[in-house]
């Protein structure tokens, strides 16, 4: 008998889950919120997903066509359909969804958050405030979602590549293992443990490259509207000397913490199968990454909105808790902050809004263990 999976979502990584989660085996209920719900009306009317073999002369992988069990705008159906729960949605979704969810949860459902960005934590705070602090339930966040890939048509899938594995973690901790073993048969890719959900934030490989290269590149991005293969272009020596030092504030916090955070080199190597030397050759020459011309055209993108907001703001204050300086995290979230006249400081994902205000290091690591 296959498993079945719910997945919440409708983007970019909601078809491609509903897709390869089908293609491996799954029978899957795929939702659409109101106002995002045109991906499923197109699926009802080609009669499945579709991921293509070709496309603008690229190559890609995983083509064929599935057919989706269900497609449905009833949240309410979705939750009933499985225990397992696939959230693959930006992080500014994560919240408005899940108090929607809350009344129709179960004891025993399992949240998988791909990319969590912090949001078991976030979502755990919630569910106390709303009353739901007896309901069972595990969160899982990814580091990221499997796949690159892209909406390119009605129904129609680009995916240009997928992770060699998928780091997570549970909250608790200790239920990581347990979750692994429900939510593997669902998933093309082995799922692997990390020590906890705030590892899995600061292992999110978004972290190093998005926010900083985005920022850094703004003028030239804006001005021809994003016509730049992302990776190759926006990433020089100079730029790869600036991501460095700010790789290092990430490991020098993840060390403060007591986590044995994985360099973005070699997380990047292990995660695509290559063997750089450096994280410029990286950009460089990525396959997976660089098999399109994409990249943001403005400062609303989402490599600012969700990476700096839900990844930067974190780390600034993991930093701040620890005594870290964070001069390169800092002064990016501050340039971000001018861009789009806000304060991501108050208004991304801090201690307080993660249920971790007022706590010491040794409290935290505790509470998540």
């Amino acid at each position: 008998m296959s498993t079945r999976v719910s997945v919440i979502g409708s983007g970019n990584a909601g078809l491609t889950a509903a897709y390869h989660f089908s293609l491996h085996g799954a029978q899957v209920c795929l939702y659409g919120s109101s106002g995002f719900d045109q991906p499923l009306s197109d699926i009802e009317q080609h009669g499945g997903i579709t991921a293509l073999a070709e496309f603008n002369n690229v190559a890609l992988t995983y083509a064929g066509f599935q057919p989706i069990t269900k497609v449905t705008r009833d949240l309410a159906e979705t939750i009933a359909f499985s225990d397992l729960l696939i959230l693959p949605v930006p992080s500014f979704a994560q919240e408005p969804l899940f108090i929607d969810m809350l009344p129709h949860l179960r004891d025993g459902q399992i949240i998988m958050l791909m990319p969590g960005n912090y949001g078991s934590l976030v979502l755990n705070r919630i569910k106390t405030e709303q009353g739901y602090q007896d309901l069972d339930i595990t969160f899982v966040d990814a580091i990221s979602i499997p796949w690159a890939t892209r909406i390119v048509g009605p129904a129609q899938l680009a995916i240009l590549g997928m992770k060699e594995f998928l780091p997570v973690a549970a909250l608790p901790a200790h239920k990581t293992a347990e979750a692994i073993a429900k939510l593997q048969p669902i998933m093309p890719l082995p799922l692997t443990p990390l020590a906890n959900v705030i590892s899995v934030g600061l292992e999110n490989i978004n972290f190093g490259g998005h926010p900083l290269l985005t920022t850094l590149n703004m003028g030239l991005l804006e001005n021809f509207d994003g016509q730049f293969n992302y990776y190759k272009d926006c990433c020089s020596p100079s730029t790869a000397k600036a991501a460095a030092v700010m790789e290092n504030e990430r490991m020098q916090i993840g060390n403060a913490l007591g986590l044995a955070l994985v360099p973005e080199l070699d997380s990047m190597n292990a995660l695509y199968a290559m063997q750089c030397e450096n994280v410029y050759q990286v950009n460089r020459t990525s396959e997976t990454h660089g098999k399109l011309n994409s990249a943001p055209s403005s400062a609303s993108n989402r490599y600012i909105t969700e990476d700096a907001a839900y990844l930067l703001v974190p780390c600034h204050e993991f930093g701040r808790l620890t005594n870290i300086e964070t001069p390169i995290v800092t002064a990016c979230l501050h340039l971000d902050n001018a861009y789009n006249d806000t304060d991501y400081f108050t208004a991304g994902r801090t201690l307080e809004k993660m249920g971790l205000a007022n706590m010491s290091v040794a409290d935290i690591m505790h509470f998540v263990a």
